[in-house]
């Protein structure tokens, strides 16, 4: 990924030089067990880690593989010449490369998983912040765009922490889904390397054993934690789309913070865009763009083809940096947000109490209207309050039948906004626990 969506911890675990070290680090604790297990010298077990702390020389190994044309052989080569070509003459015993591959990219993943999970807790708790900072702010609920009923920013606040708990525990779980390890052999069969190899290797690495591999770890594991960081990709377009549509200048409830200094377009000088939000949607198709071939991954030939190989160098590093950068700035975009309860009244105002008219059909068909002509009763003054922007209440009080039905006090009794929001503490305790 290109530096501008990167930030340095996460791209530090993809990093030629860390991957280098993570296939070190498997080789090193293979030739221990295989060691302990009398298959090796204890000796040559003991040279390998010899290596433990250099660095390896990144420009040297692709200098070999221009020759091998096989990454995992280069490197073994290069391990070789810090160790001695003899004492190294064990290292990778009845391995393939899978095995030092596939190990290596699970516990890339799980460690990316870690960072994604920080970043989530983060972005939960400023969710919260500001749904309790909201809780009763008054604002109008829209579906298809146009004003449904009232709701408050609170819930808007609520709802999307209630996405995101739920993503973070899919992450959870695509984490401990993604965390084994395979330590088996040319096909999974271990014949030339003990299965007590690939369960040290593992313990010493943070994974589970691979139950079954044959010469890679079933791809169907990656498929379901990509899939994963797309539902949260999405998410975080779901929350930067309603804060995009707050900050339309004709409704203006909500915006991203605008920082002194800051321009919104070379040719107007006017204009306060929301280019975070925007760059979130961006980001989010970028994510999601992994996800397909993810799946298309699962099909191998056999026991193994390299089909997927291309595939994961890509994904792999682009999928977990992009979403780590869109999951902090999102972050950072909801605790700055800028919000305007006034602009929330106004607008809910600009067809007055039409808001209402739903309360005053259930009246009605309470009253004993049929609902069919309880409908025509409301509808025909609430078109009037679109057409000519007159008070919805007031033409309600001019309808001799509404009068007739619900009387004038009882029309005025459903004009009280805080019926609409009388179980926001039922709901904020089921969001957010007691």
């Amino acid at each position: 990924m290109i530096p501008r969506y990167s930030r340095p911890d996460m791209v530090a675990i993809w990093e030629p030089a860390t991957k280098f070290k993570i296939w070190y680090e498997i080789e090193a604790h293979a030739c221990d067990a295989m060691a302990d297990l009398g298959v090796i010298p204890r000796e040559n077990a003991d040279a390998v880690w010899k290596a433990k702390d250099v660095e390896f020389d990144v420009a040297r190994i692709d200098e070999i593989e221009a020759v091998t044309k096989h990454d995992v052989i280069a490197f073994l080569t290069h391990l070789a010449e810090h160790v001695g070509s003899d004492e190294a003459r064990f290292v990778h015993q009845g391995m393939t490369s899978s095995d030092v591959l596939d190990t290596c990219f699970n516990v890339q993943l799980v460690r990316a998983s870690d960072i994604l999970i920080k970043d989530m807790d983060a972005l939960l708790a400023a969710l919260k912040k500001r749904a309790l900072e909201h809780k009763n702010t008054v604002r109008v609920g829209r579906s298809h765009g146009i004003h449904a009923e009232p709701t408050t920013m609170g819930l808007t606040f609520a709802r999307f922490y209630a996405e995101m708990d739920r993503n973070l525990a899919r992450l959870k779980a695509a984490r401990a889904e993604i965390a084994t390890g395979a330590i088996s052999g040319a096909v999974g069969t271990f014949a030339n390397v003990d299965p007590r190899v690939e369960e040290h290797v593992c313990e010493k690495l943070g994974l589970s054993p691979e139950p079954i591999s044959t010469q890679v770890i079933p791809r169907d594991r990656h498929a379901m934690f990509f899939s994963v960081l797309g539902v949260i990709a999405s998410s975080i377009e779901n929350v930067a789309i309603e804060i995009r549509h707050m900050q339309r200048t004709e409704v203006l409830e909500g915006a991203e913070f605008f920082s002194m200094g800051q321009k919104g377009s070379s040719a107007m000088p006017h204009k306060k865009n929301p280019v975070l939000t925007e760059n979130l949607t961006g980001l989010a198709r970028l994510v999601r763009m992994s996800v397909v071939p993810a799946m298309e991954n699962v099909a191998l030939w056999h026991e193994r083809d390299i089909s997927h190989s291309s595939v994961e160098r890509t994904i792999g590093p682009d999928t977990t940096i992009t979403l780590d950068f869109a999951l902090n700035r999102l972050t950072g975009v909801v605790d700055k947000m800028l919000i305007f309860p006034d602009n929330m009244l106004e607008n809910m105002n600009k067809f007055p109490g039409l808001v209402m008219s739903q309360r005053v059909l259930l009246a009605l068909t309470q009253a004993g209207v049929s609902r069919e002509d309880a409908y025509a009763m409301v509808q025909r003054n609430a078109l009037k309050v679109w057409e000519f922007r007159v008070d919805f209440q007031e033409q309600l009080l001019a309808d001799k039948d509404v009068v007739a039905a619900l009387g004038e006090d009882g029309i005025k009794a459903k004009f009280d906004m805080e019926y609409h929001t009388k179980h926001v503490d039922t709901i904020f305790k089921r969001v957010f626990g007691a």
